[in-house]
């Protein structure tokens, strides 16, 4: 069976995406399909796959998956890549509609220019700031700078669910952090039910910062939307930064407003093609 595919990027954090419209793959082969095309070697590449599937409650369904073949519930690159594909590829004329993913419902804005989607403006929603619904194991109503063990040291953590779980940890200077060692211990930390997503974050000023980001089922990637956005959450609740900062990582850069009106964070970013290709799978 030939599967037609398209690899997109947003600032470097790269997925393979499929047309569900067109390709439908069986639901119990979805996990060894995309663990088999993620590879960077024997594969495809990437940090995943994401299939765009009709929808019921939205105008379309991106179904996503990390690079081990597991479920997780958003990806803010994805989003934008996944927005850009159904309107550059004609299955939409219209530069707002709504795109759901685990079950959330999300709104995106696109900036197109002769055509084709230059950027997207994605209603994130709000965070999630109750430890039982992140999750994580916590004490208060809120695990905001809060103190966790790693390997024989203490951090401090400020936990965010952006639909996924964060932890965002502050460091002096994430240029120099072997992030491939305590990544995984982090990632895995008995605190977190359903693992976790950790963002290291280091301030520059109250309007720009610099993030490295260990992502749950794939490792550290060269971005991560939803990371980014709980990294503007965290920086707010810490009293670090404003509520608009531009979030440097090491695929490019986010712009992320947390609006104190709504309560909503926003998210622009761009979305780019790679190529397309088709691939066998028996």
């Amino acid at each position: 069976m030939k599967i037609p595919f398209t690899k997109m990027h947003g600032c470097g954090n790269d997925y393979i995406y499929v047309n569900g419209f067109t390709t439908p793959i069986p639901a119990e082969e979805k996990a060894a399909f995309v663990r088999t095309m993620s590879d960077r070697h024997f594969g495809i590449g990437g940090d995943g796959v994401i299939f765009i599937n009709p929808a019921a409650q939205a105008d379309f369904e991106m179904e996503m998956y990390n690079a081990d073949g597991s479920r997780s519930e958003m990806c803010g690159n994805g989003i934008r890549c996944v927005a850009k594909y159904v309107h550059d590829r004609g299955m939409t004329d219209r530069e707002r509609f709504s795109i759901v993913s685990g079950g959330q419902v999300k709104v995106v804005e696109l900036t197109v220019e002769n055509g084709e989607t230059k950027a997207v403006r994605v209603d994130m929603g709000e965070p999630c700031l109750v430890p039982e619904q992140i999750p994580v194991k916590a004490d208060g109503p809120r695990a905001v700078d809060e103190p966790i063990l790693v390997l024989g040291t203490q951090y401090r953590m400020t936990c965010v669910s952006m639909g996924n779980p964060h932890a965002v940890v502050f460091w002096d200077d994430v240029d120099r952090l072997e992030i491939e060692k305590i990544g995984p211990h982090f990632e895995t930390h008995p605190r977190f039910p359903r693992r976790t997503n950790v963002e290291f974050v280091q301030l520059l000023d109250d309007t720009h910062v610099k993030m490295r980001v260990w992502e749950r089922g794939t490792g550290e990637t060269l971005a991560c939307g939803t990371g980014c956005s709980a990294t503007a959450v965290a920086c707010v609740l810490n009293g670090l930064t404003k509520r608009r900062i531009t979030v440097q990582v090491l695929g490019g850069a986010l712009d992320i407003e947390w609006d104190e009106k709504t309560g909503h964070v926003f998210m622009t970013g761009p979305a780019a093609f790679v190529f397309d290709g088709e691939v066998e799978w028996n």
